[in-house]
């Protein structure tokens, strides 16, 4: 699924705009009409990221979470150091690389995992979110165009078809 479609754009091009433009509202330095413009937009796509699809993996908790009700993994595992589950339970474990029609455990063709803590998002007003997402620091190192390109990973594609 292209990025278009996760966030209501026309194109990849129009999303990456959006980011760049975004940066007004995290405090550099464009013109304040820019920044009014940016901060439209923003707003705009700030549900989309604000979404439990984005937020069960962009947790601030030493667990994942499920569902649109955001409920705890079922399964009560950890986080792990580096995101991907415990030592003797990682997520790769039972997430496989597609998804598993005899037990229902979600799959997809990318390494599992949580988003680190520096890019949680839970709390987060949409100003905040909007730094977190163009600060390297707290996004992953990532350009805006990485950040652009994380929407299009079989990881987040996955979160918007999960029956696919």
């Amino acid at each position: 699924m292209p990025a278009r479609t996760l966030v209501g754009f026309s194109s990849r091009r129009a999303l990456c705009a959006a980011l760049i433009a975004a940066t007004a509202v995290a405090g550099l330095a464009l013109a304040a009409v820019a920044q009014q413009s940016a901060a439209e937009t923003f707003r705009a796509i700030a549900p989309v990221f604000q979404s439990p699809r984005c937020m069960n993996c962009h947790t601030n908790t030493s667990f994942p979470r499920q569902g649109d009700d955001r409920h705890r993994h079922t399964m009560n595992v950890a986080r792990g150091a580096s995101g991907h589950g415990a030592a003797a339970q990682p997520c790769s474990m039972c997430h496989q690389r597609a998804n598993q029609a005899a037990s229902g455990v979600p799959g997809a063709d990318e390494d599992w995992h949580l988003a680190p803590l520096s890019m949680g998002w839970e709390g987060l007003t949409v100003g905040e979110l909007c730094r977190h997402l163009v600060d390297p620091a707290r996004n992953g190192g990532r350009s805006h165009d990485a950040v652009i390109d994380h929407l299009s990973t079989n990881l987040v594609r996955w979160a918007w078809a999960a029956g696919d």
